[in-house]
């Protein structure tokens, strides 16, 4: 098999989970691209069927709450009796909520905490009970440098450990599905331009200085990462965390 074989992904089948948007539906157009067959899965009905008919070609919108698992459960079983199988899965659903540790309620953890790490959890076993009984299937998980580092100047302690929890969700899982050659990666984006962090442009300055690259990511500078994971070219890598970061934590 040639090199650019490898990452081919025809006739394959994935799931991305807040798929509608951001960072999740860029990983789905360049899973498209590289010929796989798409599940768009998001809790935005009107967002992930309108992503889903720009994608054409049989893209599959599935409306989900990924922290309720009756509906990750029926979701995935669709995925499975309209479009065969699943090969591959990339989480991108989540939330980030800034406020001090010492102000942070109750309500706002749990809500990071659901959306983050049980939701991830979750479509990771759904996968996960449909690509062990087929011997085969690629997991990645949308991680973040703030599993590793703590962000400055906001607070975001929920989120950082919400993100930490993800990558070692993701070693877990890696070790304990290697058996079935269901491999299970992460990767980590440092700052990127989506629609969450468009909304607050008077940080961009401040983040700047730290960012040896100097400048934030866009979505599409994070799918080649995603393909490799997903692909035949990453046979022999699990359990592995992937910082794309623009070398902020280098520093």
């Amino acid at each position: 098999m040639s090199v650019r074989n490898l990452f081919e992904l025809d006739g394959k089948v994935a799931a991305v989970t807040g798929g509608a948007r951001g960072i999740g539906r860029a990983c789905a157009d360049a899973l498209q691209q590289m010929g796989a067959k798409i599940a768009l899965v998001d809790i935005l009905e009107d967002r992930v069927a309108q992503s889903a008919q720009e994608m054409g070609d049989g893209t599959l919108p599935v409306v989900c709450d990924c922290t309720q698992k009756t509906q990750v459960t029926e979701a995935f079983d669709k995925i499975k009796a309209d479009l065969g199988r699943l090969d591959i899965l990339v989480n991108s659903a989540g939330l980030c909520i800034w406020a001090p540790g010492e102000e942070m309620t109750e309500e706002e953890w749990d809500k990071v905490l659901d959306i983050n790490l049980k939701g991830t959890f979750l479509t990771n076993q759904a996968a996960g009970n449909i690509m062990i009984p087929q011997n085969t299937g690629s997991i990645v998980n949308i991680a973040s440098m703030s599993g590793s580092i703590v962000n400055r100047p906001q607070s975001q302690a929920g989120y950082n450990s919400s993100k930490a929890g993800v990558i070692h969700l993701t070693k877990s899982l890696a070790a304990e599905w290697a058996q079935h050659n269901v491999r299970v990666n992460s990767i980590s984006p440092g700052y990127t331009l989506s629609e969450l962090t468009k909304q607050f442009p008077e940080y961009f300055d401040g983040w700047m200085p730290y960012i040896p690259m100097g400048r934030m990511a866009q979505p599409e500078e994070l799918v080649g990462a995603v393909v490799y994971l997903a692909s035949e070219a990453a046979s022999y890598t699990t359990g592995h965390d992937l910082v794309i970061d623009g070398g902020y934590s280098v520093w």
